[in-house]
């Protein structure tokens, strides 16, 4: 198995190669960090006639907005009415309001800027993998249906029609979701802003970020940029010690095996509808299949430091309980990407000083809320309003022991999934 972004393999969007920051620019907005919400912000900035330009440390969709599983999902990881609980009624019907309607937005941005990213809104899957996850998803499908959400409930042989499995028992479909190939989608925002005049610049770390009079200037080893208002958009992959954004998220990781093209009557009944799905387990796995028919399992944790043989194993584990049927499976390649946790799983949105936004702790949804928040900073800069936003701007409370956090949640789907390929767990 190669260690390989299958979504950078099969990209149908490419950008040309991007320059280094070199001298001193001037804008009227900075945007920290080439992924969704960065680039989301840049679009949306140049459609109110507003300046931008953006620095990535490394390449764009490098990060996790490139390396995730592509998912394009409504709502937050919570159900709707257990949001509604942790941030009140309003707020909470608020977020679940527009993060309802963030699907529609990506999918309007894959048309109106026809970004090849294999885009497909047939809705997405949440597989009950057990007795408890029906019930879970008896519990979720009782709130949807009251928020008049599109999402219906499916058992038995309908479930496993949907899927292709015996082995799941319940199926939750959510007609307002989609899938696509997220690396394209992430390349495609970035075309779209740079024709609209947006300036990117690539390999260009930030390594000081200062307030002036007249305005914030930004630092890289090569250059700098004075900016009116700057955009924190680095998330779960910010580093150095020029912000306080590393506060207020932990890093969590996510890695996904993906098969050689399969064909056949056995691999053509898994996923026949061409959805994307994931399950109800504490340490949740994903299943997908791509355009070419490949099959690709991924669950959370890092698999950049497991031995290939190890992440087989695992893989083959999960194929052969959910599909038995099909032949012997190649695995030929894997991947790993990072995300931003929060403990209460709500994500942070947020002003650290005059002119400065920030957002962290997407919780693994970054496809659909990237988007929502990017196009939201980008109506506030322009308006100063922040109801384009999930949830307006706080003063969040930095989360405790972070480091400590990521290591025991790391440990934790390693011994999890160790002892799903020693047949001790499924």
């Amino acid at each position: 198995m190669l260690q390989q972004c299958l979504w950078r393999l099969t990209s149908g969007e490419t950008v040309p190669s991007l320059p280094r920051l070199e001298g001193e620019r001037r804008t009227e907005v900075c945007v920290i960090g080439g992924g969704i919400t960065g680039l989301s912000c840049a679009l949306h900035l140049q459609e109110y006639g507003i300046k931008a330009l953006l620095l990535e440390a490394a390449e764009l969709a490098e990060g996790g907005s490139g390396r995730n599983v592509g998912l394009v999902n409504a709502g937050m990881w919570l159900p709707p009415e257990d949001i509604c609980q942790r941030l009140g009624k309003d707020l909470g019907d608020r977020a679940n309001q527009q993060l309802a309607e963030a699907p529609a937005l990506v999918f309007d941005l894959i048309e109106r800027y026809r970004i090849q990213c294999d885009a497909r809104r047939q809705g997405t899957l949440h597989l009950a993998h057990n007795a408890a996850g029906v019930r879970s998803l008896e519990q979720r499908h009782a709130q949807f249906q009251r928020q008049g959400a599109p999402v219906e409930l499916f058992q038995g042989a309908d479930a496993a029609q949907l899927t292709g499995s015996e082995r799941i028992p319940a199926v939750l479909l959510d007609r307002r979701a989609g899938v696509i190939n997220p690396y394209a989608y992430t390349l495609g925002l970035a075309r779209a802003a740079m024709a609209g005049g947006a300036q990117l610049y690539c390999r260009s770390p930030v390594i000081s970020l200062q307030r002036e009079a007249s305005g914030w200037r930004v630092q890289t080893p090569t250059g700098s940029v004075l900016a009116d208002q700057v955009v924190l958009a680095s998330n779960a992959y910010t580093e150095g010690e020029w912000t306080e954004l590393t506060r207020h998220f932990f890093a969590g990781y996510y890695y996904q095996v993906a098969s050689a093209p399969l064909s056949g009557a056995a691999a053509d009944a898994i996923l026949p509808g061409g959805q994307g799905a994931w399950d109800t387990r504490k340490v949740l796995s994903s299943i997908c299949r791509d355009t070419d028919g490949r099959l690709i399992l991924g669950s959370l944790g890092s698999g950049e430091r497991k031995p290939a043989s190890w992440l087989r194993c695992w893989a083959q584990r999960i194929q052969r309980h959910y599909f038995p049927d099909l032949p012997e499976v190649e695995w030929q390649l894997h991947w790993s990407g990072r995300m931003g946790f929060t403990p209460d799983h709500v994500m942070r949105l947020f002003s650290p000083a005059p002119g400065l936004l920030a957002a962290s702790g997407y919780n693994g949804r970054g496809n659909t809320t990237g988007t929502l928040v990017g196009k939201g900073f980008a109506q506030w800069l322009a308006e100063g309003s922040d109801r384009g936003l999930p949830l307006p701007l706080s003063q969040p409370v930095a989360i405790s022991a972070r480091q400590l956090r990521s290591v025991a949640y790391e440990a934790g789907f390693s011994l999890y999934h160790a002892g799903q390929c020693l047949k001790v767990l499924i």
